[in-house]
């Protein structure tokens, strides 16, 4: 939860995406950042009783996105076309961008300009009211599972990204603990629900048995 980073880096890489408040939405956020604060990532993951699931995986989307968005934004000096020539995550992990629409086919790129593209892709999806409705009582289309599993399995891409070629630069910053949690965050929930194949979580399996282990 964007909470965790206090006021200590307002540094984003894009627009923050903000639940508009006095919304259900705004509602189950701030249940969220309670139930976060009280330490239990397992528990806090969970789809609190009565509510919707397509709601709760939409709430914490947007936070996902808010808070890759603002780790990201601290280390940005550091991944240049230079230094990240592609997209990768160590050496046996490569990623190349396509959205669908505007690039049809794969294209390989630098890891600045493959997250600048997946973080543009994923605040149009985030803005888009048919997709992630922000009023009540508007449905969620029939494809919002899909979608959001999508936006997901990219996100995951940019925490591996900065694990694999620039932990050392999180660490001089001493943001360690925060990417730490927020990782630990994502893959509880993304484990609660099902939402990321085990096979596009490879690249980190080490760290998140690590982060598992120590919850049992």
């Amino acid at each position: 939860m964007s909470f965790l980073f206090g006021s200590r880096s307002s540094k984003t890489f894009k627009p923050k995406k903000n639940i508009p408040e006095g919304s259900h939405q705004y509602e189950l956020l701030k249940h969220a950042e309670a139930t976060l604060g009280s330490g239990n990532l397992r528990q806090a993951v969970m789809l609190p009783e009565g509510e919707d699931l397509n709601e709760w995986i939409a709430v914490n989307t947007v936070d996902f996105f808010n808070q890759i968005n603002m780790l990201y934004g601290t280390i940005t000096e550091f991944c240049t076309e230079t230094s990240c020539a592609v997209m990768s995550a160590g050496p046996r992990y490569e990623y190349h961008w396509a959205d669908g629409t505007n690039i049809k086919k794969p294209i390989k790129c630098s890891a600045p300009k493959y997250i600048d593209y997946l973080m543009t892709w994923v605040q149009d999806q985030l803005d888009d009211e048919t997709l992630f409705p922000s009023k009540i009582g508007v449905p969620f289309p029939k494809n919002f599972t899909t979608v959001a599993k999508t936006i997901l399995k990219r996100l995951f891409r940019v925490y591996a990204h900065i694990y694999h070629q620039h932990f050392d630069s999180v660490m001089q910053l001493q943001e360690e603990a925060h990417l730490n949690t927020s990782f630990k965050h994502f893959i509880f929930f993304v484990q609660e629900f099902s939402l990321i194949d085990r096979r596009e979580l490879a690249p980190l399996q080490d760290l998140i048995e690590k982060l598992g282990s120590k919850d049992r």
